[in-house]
């Protein structure tokens, strides 16, 4: 009993105590590839940017509490990563270089708050072609002779790439294969000289190679690259005595003169080793040709001459000079040939000497006309140069030292003697005006002689004028001012032209012709302009005058210039209105507008400036100094208004109206103005007298009105009746057109103030009566029993200018129908014109009359429209 209770109890205290374990999370194993679980396995490349996503660790607890991770690493390396606690993901915080660490240790853990699970995991770098070959040993200098022979192999490089796989290998190949004599071996670096290739010191003594090591390729940030290095070699050519020896300066010429004595040095000969780098001595010696009278340093190569010049028998002699090189070993080597030519020289102790025909000279003079013709001889000078020195140093040459181009000499080279002449090489240059003397330096040098003897002489040439110039004026044209008051005779201007000749050539005659020069006089030698004696001269008429003016020499050579005369307008005329009494109906608060014109040609004498000189009353009306517009005060809005400051009553007001121009002294003329003032209201109800009141002063506007709407309404007409006949003739049917406008409203009857309103109304055909003709059953126009074609409707009447007081009913034509008028309704006269008000407008009564009586004179001949 004991035994079981002991037991029972154990067993609870078991069970009780697994109640309360908590077991220990852990990391999910993915497995290689996976890029979240607990790293096993896990690589990443070496170029991953830094601040990357590369993993996330993942696991779970088993009794479903918060987890958290951490990483860490050992002290003594570097943090590479870093892990957000809560997610599990891991961020690269360290640039990765595989060259440098190929792998990463690292621990990583997971708790539960109560748990620790910590791993240790290694986390490979793989490579990515982030390397660039790079050579060791560098510089590379090397030394080749210059006989290397072809295809030899003369240097190595050599580049090493830390990068593994195909971004590890490195080829090799030349930066400019196709121009050099090298090349190089891709794999092992070898570089050789090319076949057919050869070094030369004396023409490049080094080669500057530029040899490329390039890597496989790999990946790199996600895209293909390859890398390479760049490497110069030096090639430094050695020279080997492989060139005979040159000659330098060469050709060689030497000259001995009657007085050079024995043993005197000629002239040197220079040869050096055709191999710079090592060059070997040389030793001169002459071969032939110089019986006797010559001979050489053995080793300074100068030549010196054993005999007397006098002794001599050639002029000239043929040295051949030779150069042999000597070895390090000191025997001869290669040589080399030159020739040396050597003259026998007469001393040279005259210079040329000119002589005229007395003897010697060095000035001689001539006198001649201007511009002779081209290629001319000047025969007017003599002149012998000679030089009494023998062979060469008799040969020397001639020429003109002054102004370049004028004149030419022949012979340019003399041999002991010649006869000079000097031709006319520009004409144009040889001119009075420019220049009245002419001075050369005829120069004769010798031209093979070290001494270069010269002498000269002075060619003196006197110019003589012709008339070869044109008198020409001093400016192309000319401009000219006068008033227009100017009396007959006044001076204009005075022109001017100049003849360079001298004498009679150069004395100059004026004259003048043109369309605007007949009002005007010229002196024919002092070039005044003047007006003509009867001259009545006007700028209103015309206000410029353009002629040309002509300056002439003895032989007629002439020039023109223009001439341009204004004339500066005077204020010599008043200020004119059309009429010294005009008439004008204004309508209340519109202005009108009285207009002078002054006939003066230009601004301010045609300015004219208006006022009012006298009004009664005088605060009626104002007036615009500028425009002539005539308006009332702004206090007069009305007729009663004005009647108001009107005792007399009148209604009529009389202005007397000033024009003044602005000229000086000024003018001014004075118009009377009677003015008619109407009711604005009463025009607004009756539009025919405001369309008369407007056309007052101009009744052919009216007219003009009028026949334009005849004229529309015709042509409307016309063009309706032909597009009706074109249409009824294609269709070979002339049927009845139906067409009936309704009856116009009848307006409400006006009344009217004005007794000239009372225009008798047109009698018009108040209404058109359609009547048909029976169709034709067989609708065929060209049996004999049809109809001939209707014709065109006739133009309705002319419209009235009196507006219709009563209904006008009427109706419009068909094609086919005919017109049948009816009988008009009389309509009643209205009230308000059979009883017109008399009082209180008589102005309307008088203006109305006053634009009847007007519009009846000048339209006689259309009255057909009223």
């Amino acid at each position: 009993m004991g035994r079981g209770l002991r037991a029972v109890l154990a067993l609870g205290l078991l069970l009780l105590r697994l109640a309360q374990a908590n077991f220990a999370p852990y990391f999910f194993d993915n497995g290689v590839g996976s890029t979240n679980g607990n790293m096993a396995l896990f690589s990443l490349p070496e170029d991953t940017p830094v601040g990357s996503h590369v993993y996330t660790l993942n696991g779970t607890d088993p009794e479903g509490d918060p987890i958290s991770y951490h990483i860490s690493f050992d002290p003594s390396t570097r943090s590479v990563f870093s892990v957000d606690p809560n997610f599990g993901n891991i961020t690269l915080i360290e640039e990765l270089d595989r060259e440098r660490e190929d792998e990463i240790e690292a621990i990583i853990s997971i708790s539960d708050g109560l748990n620790l699970v910590a791993e240790k995991v290694t986390i490979l770098v793989t490579d990515s072609n982030d390397e660039a070959p790079r050579f060791i040993q560098e510089p590379y200098v090397v030394q080749v002779p210059e006989d290397t022979p072809a295809g030899s192999s003369i240097a190595k490089v050599h580049a090493v790439d830390r990068d593994t796989g195909s971004g590890g290998s490195v080829t090799y190949f030349l930066k400019t294969p196709h121009s050099t004599k090298f090349s190089v071996d891709r794999h092992s670096g070898v570089l050789r000289l090319q076949a057919g290739a050869t070094l030369d010191y004396e023409k490049a003594q080094a080669h500057f190679i530029a040899v490329v090591a390039k890597d496989g390729g790999g990946r790199l940030q996600g895209a293909n690259v390859a890398l390479s290095a760049t490497t110069t070699v030096t090639v430094n050519v050695e020279d080997v005595q492989d060139m005979a020896p040159v000659f330098v300066g060469t050709p060689y010429y030497g000259y001995v003169y009657e007085d050079t004595l024995p043993g005197s040095e000629v002239l040197t000969v220079i040869a050096m080793d055709g191999d710079r780098g090592k060059p070997n001595r040389v030793l001169y010696s002459l071969v032939n040709g110089t019986d006797g009278a010559f001979e050489i340093n053995e080793t300074s190569g100068a030549i010196s001459i054993t005999q007397s010049p006098a002794r001599l028998r050639r002029e000239a002699y043929e040295l051949h000079v030779q150069v042999t090189e000597v070895s390090s070993a000191g025997t001869p080597a290669a040589q080399a040939m030159a020739p040396v030519t050597i003259r026998i020289v007469n001393l040279n102790n005259h210079p040329p000497t000119f002589y005229g025909e007395s003897g010697p000279q060095n000035r001689f003079e001539l006198s001649m006309y201007e511009h002779p013709p081209q290629g001319e001889i000047l025969r007017g000078l003599k002149i012998t140069v000679n030089d009494s020195d023998q062979g060469a140093n008799a040969k020397f040459n001639l020429r003109l030292v002054g102004p370049g181009g004028i004149f030419r000499v022949v012979p340019q080279t003399v041999l002991n003697e010649a006869q000079v002449t000097i031709i006319v090489e520009n004409s144009a240059a040889i001119d009075f005006e420019k220049f009245k003397v002419l001075t050369f330096k005829l120069l004769a040098i010798e031209v093979n002689t070290p001494e270069k003897f010269s002498s000269t002489a002075d060619i003196v040439i006197q110019l003589l004028d012709t008339n070869d110039n044109v008198p020409k004026f001093t400016s192309h044209y000319y401009i000219a001012r006068i008033p227009e008051n100017a009396p007959g005779g006044s001076n204009v201007l005075a022109v001017t032209a100049v003849d360079p000749d001298t004498g009679p050539w150069g004395e100059v005659k004026y004259s003048i012709y043109g369309s605007g020069a007949d009002l005007f006089l010229i002196h024919p030698s002092s070039g005044i302009i003047y007006t003509q004696p009867w001259a009545n001269l006007d700028a209103e008429g015309t206000a410029r005058y353009n002629f040309y003016v002509k300056a002439e020499d003895m032989e007629g050579r002439y020039s023109l210039a223009e001439v341009f005369v204004t004339l500066l307008d005077v204020n010599d005329h008043y200020p004119q209105f059309g009429k010294s009494v005009q008439e004008k109906t204004m309508v209340l608060g519109t202005p009108v507008k009285i207009e002078a014109t002054d006939q003066d040609a230009e601004e301010p004498n045609n300015l004219v400036d208006y006022s009012i000189t006298h009004a009664e009353p005088a605060n009626v009306f104002d007036i615009d100094a500028h425009t002539g517009e005539i308006w009332l005060k702004n206090s007069i809005r009305s007729l009663d208004a004005l009647h108001n400051v009107t005792p007399s009553g009148d209604h009529t007001w009389s202005l007397e109206v000033q024009a003044k121009d602005r000229g000086s002294p000024s003018f001014s003329t004075t118009a009377l103005l009677k003015i008619d003032i109407v009711d604005t209201e009463m025009l607004s109800r009756n539009p025919m007298a405001a369309f008369l009141m407007q056309t007052k002063d101009n009744p052919m506007k009216a007219v003009g009105v009028l026949a334009g709407i005849m004229a529309i309404i015709v042509a409307i007409t016309v063009l309706i009746s032909t597009a009706t006949f074109w249409r009824n003739k294609k269709s070979n049917k002339v049927l009845p057109v139906r067409r009936v406008l309704r009856k116009r409203p009848s307006p409400a009857p006006r009344t009217g103030r004005i007794e000239w309103l009372k225009f008798r109304r047109t009698k018009a055909v108040d209404k058109f009566v359609l009547r048909e003709d029976p169709p034709n059953e067989n609708c065929n126009n060209n049996s004999l029993g049809s109809a001939p074609p209707p014709k065109a409707p006739a133009p309705p009447p002319p419209p009235s200018m009196a507006p219709s007081m009563g209904p006008a009913h009427w109706m419009v034509p068909t094609v086919s129908g005919s017109l049948a008028p009816q009988q008009p309704h009389p309509s009643p006269k209205p009230k308000a014109l059979a009883k017109p008000k008399a009082a209180g407008r008589p102005i309307q009564s008088a203006l109305v009359s006053e634009l009847r009586q007007k519009f009846e004179k000048k339209n006689v001949h259309n009255k057909a429209y009223f």
